[in-house]
């Protein structure tokens, strides 16, 4: 798919059925996955309707409660299920027939909400509608039937021991994260070999393997070795993929060196950039995944040979591009013998605390299966740790293994076994996983934005008191446990997720088997499966005219465009939006779209224009909204004397204008977690009332903009607190802050200290991990005691230009990792090196990280630049 761009269709099935028509085919064409996940979402449906203060529309009750009861009972039935069947391109007819009757139900009733908003309003009959869930049930009760003697037969049989349901999914896993590798000790003494060597020249060294030898798991265990990041002067990772844009990895690159990038630069201009970095340094380049030398070629000339030992290490698959590189040395990855296969499957299941012997002979048998391929050894372990460890659970698993992969070549064995490990999935987590395969290969997902499509998709089964969040984050818990899904970069700011290119592409495979969904590389969702109406999740660049699709399924909608006066004369077709997010511009407050704010089941809303957005009462009517985002929005106040109504969903809101932070709207937000408003209007306290913001007792990241003439209180559930005012005294505020015991991150922006100086005391910021000082006005003196930021693992001084030093206590906390220094005065980057000289001295050589980023404007002769600096301390001139 060219990148940036990710249409697809997501549908529980795609039966033909037109509107209040229900047309059940007898060949089988849906699976388990979308059974499941269709029967939730109707079952989400019902309930959202049940509980909107006004429903588009209202079921008769003797019909609610037949479909209701229907619904529940198959869900049961479904998790209970199992025809045992083995890799197959066929479907079970059973699991087809339950699909396409819930799939109907969702029809209908979205149909008719849509029919009813388009004619204003206007009460239309529902005879239609009563006549199509009437078909609907008739089919269930008929499935219903065929279950219950199904039962009677054989009972409902458990997954192969492994039945887990969505209220147990959250128990830890025992699976340990591999950070090592297990018989690939040679192979690790031959990389650091070749990246220590002193061959002067640049060496290129291809690691070259199959899909799930561990070629990136080597690569990366070496690159984190503190031997090998102190060997270099400076380390980077850049994952190329099969379809790559030249510029994002150069800008990638330079964001690892803490390098500022202009979105304006070139292609050419980032690579002169990171060239000039690069220039007489000795450095280490990862360049993990790479699918053509045509890649190699658009970005080796920015790479200077040194002649001081760099390295640049290439992952692939393609024996033939390796050895295309140049100056390239070979590392190939062997398969594990028995031996390493068992050590590894028992690493990965029992961690330190070793098998039971009792397991010990069938599990080497399973590990054996596996024919050393460490991805399906992994996948395996993950499933063997879910299950119940017990001989004749691991024997049947170990059976369904062997007959699946006999006398199978290499790729496909893999496949067959990572699908076992799918179909033993409990059918709560399947939807969950297959729909990893939509986003671009080897992308880093934000998990932020992967559970807010899960809840969009509505295939998320309500457990107890939970949020719809808490059990999405426990269902990824659970699929990076079993090793389906892969930790990737986790900070502060974000925390992300990857999947395996090979489980990708069984997630596209069983998705598209399943019918759950399709992905098109056009700029317009056409799907394979027939008909384009019932298309459910769109990501479009928009470049043409909207008239010729439908849009009135839609859940999920992702739209770049211009023209906007086009996208919202079609706007209205939204209303069963679940997830909508626009970037476009010319949007004014006077004809931004009023009915985005009556879509009855709007989950997130997310719009990036030019100019405000006026949010109108109705906004405070919306039960099922979750996330609002906004460049610039303002709220009316909410209704009085309708305590009854609240936003009882709501977890993120933002950016909003002139906040009024009352009795009244603290009452209607009480579960927000994320907070962001802009204040700078000349208003008293009495009309912002920041005083309650301690009233939101759930709240986690604040970040706001605000005049110097408020009083301003903080809930001790903070985490993240992002505070920026231009005449603000910070000494006024940081014991309110220093004590917030949860503050993970802080940053001070503009503001001033009276005194010229900023002293803490002993017991504040004891959680504290990223601290981030911004252009604070008169700070000269800064005095801490390395006591009083016990964990502090990166700060960051911007622009702090009178500051005349940087306490040298900070050299003795233990955690701190990373020291950004951007346009301060020369002293402050002297004492910047001399704190990173000691941190070294108390916790050896790289301990931390230091960059300074020098002001071009400069005419300082202390040659800061030519400093005689040790490699983790770089030095920076900002030339734009």
């Amino acid at each position: 798919m060219p990148n940036g761009f990710n249409s697809f269709t997501l549908s529980s099935s795609f039966s033909l059925i037109s509107s209040h028509l229900i047309s059940f085919s007898a060949t089988p064409k849906t699976t388990m996955a979308a059974a499941y996940a269709t029967l939730v979402s109707a079952m989400n449906i019902i309930n959202n309707l049940h509980h909107h203060p006004t429903p588009p529309i209202s079921l008769p009750i003797q019909q609610l409660m037949s479909l209701t009861q229907k619904i529940n009972f198959l869900l049961e039935f479904l998790e209970g299920y199992n025809p045992h069947r083995g890799y197959s391109k066929q479907a079970d007819p059973l699991e087809c027939r339950i699909a396409d009757a819930a799939y109907a139900a969702e029809h209908a009733i979205e149909s008719h909400i849509f029919d009813q908003f388009t004619n204003n309003g206007e009460n239309m009959s529902s005879d239609g509608l009563c006549e199509a869930l009437e078909k609907v049930i008739k089919v269930m009760a008929s499935i219903e039937e065929e279950a219950k003697q199904i039962q009677g037969r054989v009972g409902v049989q458990h997954q192969l021991h492994t039945k887990s349901t969505p209220s147990d999914s959250s128990r830890s896993s025992s699976i340990p994260q591999q950070s090592s590798m297990v018989g690939a000790d040679n192979a690790k003494f031959q990389m650091k070999d070749m990246l220590t060597s002193d061959v002067l020249h640049l060496q290129i060294i291809p690691i070259v393997g199959m899909g799930g030898s561990g070629k990136t798991t080597l690569a990366r265990t070496v690159y984190e070795e503190r031997l090998i990041k102190d060997h270099f002067h400076i380390c980077a990772w850049a994952t190329i993929s099969q379809e790559y844009i030249t510029r994002e990895i150069l800008a990638a690159v330079l964001h690892q060196f803490n390098i500022w990038v202009d979105d304006n630069l070139s292609e050419h201009e980032l690579g002169e950039k990171l060239h000039k970095h690069l220039y007489g340094r000795r450095y280490l380049i990862i360049m993990d995944d790479m699918w053509s030398i045509d890649a190699w070629d658009r970005v080796q000339i920015y790479f200077p040979d040194n002649l001081n030992c760099s390295r640049i290490v290439v992952t692939t698959r393609l024996s033939d591009l390796a050895s295309k590189l140049p100056n390239s040395n070979r590392l190939g990855m062997e398969l594990l013998d028995e031996a390493d296969s068992w050590e590894l499957l028992s690493k990965t299941v029992f961690g330190k605390e070793g098998c039971p012997l009792e397991l010990e002979e069938i599990g080497k048998k399973i590990g054996k299966s596996c024919k050393g391929l460490p991805l399906s050894i992994v996948v395996v372990g993950g499933l063997l740790a879910k299950s119940k460890h017990e001989r004749e659970c691991w024997e049947d698993i170990g059976e369904n293994l062997n007959a699946s992969v006999v006398n199978l070549e290499d790729d496909e064995r893999c496949l067959k076994i990572l699908y076992m490990s799918y179909k033993q999935l409990p059918i709560h987590l399947k939807p969950c996983f297959l729909y990893m395969g939509v986003f671009p290969e080897d992308k880093e997902i934000k998990i932020s934005e992967l559970i807010k499509f899960w809840v969009a998709e509505g295939f998320l089964k309500e457990v107890s008191e939970k949020s719809l969040e808490v059990i999405a984050k426990e269902y990824l818990k659970d699929l990076i446990g079993r090793n389906l899904v892969l930790r990737s970069t986790t900070t502060l700011e974000e925390k992300k997720c990857k999947i395996h290119d090979l489980l990708r592409d069984l997630c596209l495979r069983e998705a598209k088997k399943e019918r759950f969904y399709n992905i098109t590389s056009d700029n317009v969702a056409i799907t394979a499966f027939p008909p384009m109406s019932q298309a459910r999740s769109l990501t479009w660049n928009v470049q043409r005219e909207l008239s010729p699709l439908n849009m009135s399924l839609f859940r999920i909608v992702k739209i770049t465009t211009f023209q906007w006066l086009d996208l919202f004369r079609h706007i209205d077709q939204l209303v069963n939006s679940r997830f909508l997010q626009i970037v476009t511009y010319g949007i004014r407050e006077r004809n931004f779209p009023r009915s985005i704010w009556r879509f009855w089941n709007l989950q997130t809303l997310i719009v990036y224009t030019h100019g405000e957005v006026t949010a109108p009462t109705y906004f405070w009517y919306m039960p099922h909204i979750r996330h609002v985002e906004f460049q610039r929005l303002r709220l009316t106040d909410p209704p009085k004397n309708q305590d009854d109504i609240v936003l009882k969903n709501l977890q993120s809101l933002g950016t909003i204008l002139d906040f009024k932070c009352s009795e009244q709207v603290v009452k209607k937000i009480p579960n927000i977690k994320e907070l962001f408003f802009h204040n700078m209007g000349e208003r008293d306290d009495e009309m912002y009332c920041l005083s309650n913001l301690d009233c939101l007792t759930k709240l986690e990241f604040l970040d706001c903009t605000f005049s110097g003439k408020c009083v301003i209180n903080f809930p001790h559930s903070l985490k993240r607190l992002n505070l920026c005012c231009n005449d603000y005294c910070w000494e006024d505020i940081l014991d309110k802050v220093g004590v917030l015991p949860q503050l993970q991150k802080l940053t001070l922006r503009w503001g001033r200290f009276n005194e010229g100086k900023w002293e803490t005391t002993g017991g504040q910021f004891r959680s504290l991990k990223f601290l981030t000082l911004y252009c604070s006005r008169n700070l000269e003196i800064w005095k801490i005691e390395s006591s009083h930021f016990p964990c502090l693992e990166r700060l960051h001084l911007v622009a702090e230009d009178k500051l005349r030093e940087i306490p040298l206590d900070l050299a003795k906390i233990a955690t701190l990792r990373e020291f950004f220094v951007d346009r301060c005065s020369d002293s402050t980057v002297i004492s910047a090196k001399r704190i990173s000289e000691e941190h070294e001295d108390y916790y050896g050589e790289g301990s931390l990280q230091v960059c300074v980023l020098l002001r071009s404007y400069s005419d300082a002769g202390l040659g800061l630049e030519s400093l005689d600096s040790p490699p983790n301390f770089c030095v920076e001139r900002d030339e734009y």
